[in-house]
């Protein structure tokens, strides 16, 4: 496929590694180049395709390495790595690069409940400390004072706030965010249908059409598309006759080229953007306490609560009566009764209820701060507090999670206000 690569992040990842293999008198030079951005948009790709046009040798870690049951093995892991890479760079005479794919899911801490182990520490402290001396990087229990290559070290990750803050400094870390604009998102999607002979209209009117979607979308439509033709082979062959077909076979079968017009196209995608829509408006676990609730009975205002309620108290026009706590919280307040129940009931579970917040930005890239965890098992002190957040955060999202004290773990994230 002729796969496009971005001029901006052709640019800014060819000056990175080059400016580290060059011996620039008396300037501080960042190892690192963080580039971040929402899931899905293609940084990892991006990265691949520049590597490949300019010649660099690649070595890979992944996110997912970086934690262990044995302590210093992650650390370890980076300085050897890291040598590697330099002598790739020695015996071949080709320049390399550290890629560290996902580092703020291996190192990051996202709120109060990530756990935060020895190896978390151990790697943002080797990572520290290689930026600071790339020449010396050495391996524990060995000291070799042959000065090693310098190599540019490149890492991807949704949100680098999650990691610690003195590994992200300028002085270590130099920071792009990839967001691929219009122009970008056409050219992408254009180079992953080019096999299929859209035309750039066609291009041009899927991209508008699904304008939110990230780009791994559409590489995910293209998949979908091969779909029918398969389900008529399985159907064609057998279920049962698959196996025999597929595995182990001198003759794999062929398909002809599916119907890519883009009618049909735009047809699959909605179908895509639906089944999204189910994954975030379902919520299965706030169903299954819906029916865990039904029954409980309304706990009694606590004293604090009542002088709450009462402040607000007034006389209702035509007759004269006085509203009652229940009355007023079902008219002033800001939550709706389904989610007052849910506090109710995961209170009287024993759980724990927090509250995290977050502004559109970062809402894309699912990174939510903390806002706080209440410690009261009081459903009205809690609803007064949730009702204090969503004043402090007025423009957005809110979301309510339970927590079980015991097991440290979540049982429900439910969002309680979005942006109006």
């Amino acid at each position: 496929m002729a796969y496009y690569i971005s001029p901006r992040f052709l640019d800014r990842l060819a000056v990175h590694i080059t400016k580290n293999y060059l011996d620039l008198p008396q300037v501080k030079l960042p190892l690192i180049l963080g580039i971040h951005g929402r899931k899905g948009e293609g940084k990892t790709f991006q990265c691949e395709l520049v590597f490949e046009r300019m010649g660099v040798e690649v070595v890979h870690v992944s996110g997912g390495e970086l934690e262990s049951p044995d302590a210093g093995d992650p650390a370890r892991l980076l300085r050897l790595r890291y040598r590697e890479a330099a002598e790739l760079v020695r015996v071949r005479g080709k320049m390399a690069v550290l890629m560290i794919n996902d580092l703020d899911a291996g190192a990051g801490r996202f709120d109060a409940l990530t756990q935060y182990t020895v190896n978390t520490q151990l790697v943002n402290n080797t990572l520290m400390n290689i930026a600071d001396n790339p020449t010396n990087v050495q391996l524990p229990g060995s000291y070799d004072e042959t000065p090693l290559q310098r190599i540019p070290i490149v890492v991807t990750g949704n949100d680098l706030a999650t990691l610690y803050a003195p590994l992200i400094r300028d002085g270590r870390m130099e920071k792009f965010y990839w967001e691929p604009d219009r122009n970008d998102r056409i050219g992408i999607v254009g180079g992953i249908f080019e096999p299929d002979g859209l035309s750039q209209q066609d291009i041009v009117t899927l991209v508008d059409t699904f304008p939110d979607q990230a780009i791994d979308f559409f590489g995910a439509l293209r998949s979908r598309i091969y779909d029918e033709q398969i389900r008529d082979f399985i159907h064609s062959v057998g279920v049962d006759q698959v196996a025999r077909q597929v595995v182990n076979t001198k003759t794999p079968p062929t398909f002809h080229k599916p119907d890519f017009s883009i009618q049909h196209l735009l047809e699959v995608g909605h179908d895509m953007v639906r089944e999204q829509g189910r994954v975030r408006d379902m919520q299965l676990v706030r169903e299954y306490n819906q029916a865990l609730r039904q029954g409980s009975p309304e706990p009694a205002p606590s004293p604090s609560a009542q002088s709450f309620y009462r402040a607000y108290e007034g006389v209702a026009s035509g007759n004269g009566s006085q509203q009652t706590p229940s009355q007023h919280r079902a008219s002033s307040t800001r939550l709706d009764q389904d989610t007052l129940n849910q506090v109710r009931q995961l209170l009287n579970q024993g759980y724990r209820i927090g509250l995290e917040h977050v502004d559109e930005r970062r809402f894309r890239m699912n990174s939510w701060k903390s806002c706080a965890t209440l410690q009261t098992d009081n459903s009205d002190e809690a609803a007064m507090a949730m009702e204090q957040c969503l004043l402090d955060h007025p423009q957005e999202y809110v979301r309510m999670i339970g927590i079980d004290p015991q097991k440290k773990q979540r049982v429900l994230e439910q969002i309680i206000q979005r942006p109006r």
